[in-house]
């Protein structure tokens, strides 16, 4: 009857002990913060008419592997943004811009889809702070 209870005990110390491995995504001390570049065009990307860092656009993360997004931020009125409070790991950041390109559809205009800018980023310690370069976007 001990060894039955010992056994269970060390198979549920080992699993709770696996279960506190910590991943990507919140409740740690790092951050990652950048800004947000945007040019503004014409209907068929001919022009530009304006640029410069973007207020209020949405920003995105996300943790490690996951399929979907974790958080999303909006930028300031001088186009930065800031993700807190993360742990170690890997993590991807991303914007949306108007395809200038016509890559998507062959097909140049402002209605056009929007594709992601994407960033990569690792977290490799605690308290770290990363910057990253501008996310360039087309509006």
């Amino acid at each position: 009857m001990k060894s039955n209870s010992l056994f269970l005990f060390l198979i549920s110390s080992l699993l709770v002990l696996n279960s506190c491995k910590k991943e990507a995504g919140e409740g740690g001390t790092s951050h990652i913060q950048g800004r947000v570049y945007a040019k503004y065009y014409n209907k068929n990307f001919s022009t530009m008419s304006a640029a410069g860092y973007a207020p209020d656009i949405d920003v995105y993360i996300i943790y490690g592997d996951e399929h979907s997004y974790g958080e999303r931020v909006r930028t300031s009125y001088d186009g930065a943004f800031e993700f807190k409070y993360l742990q170690k790991g890997k993590y991807k950041v991303f914007a949306y811009s108007k395809d200038s390109t016509g890559a998507y559809t062959n097909h140049v205009n402002q209605y056009a889809p929007d594709i992601a800018i994407l960033k990569e980023v690792e977290i490799t310690k605690n308290k770290q702070t990363i910057e990253l370069e501008d996310i360039q976007i087309v509006q």
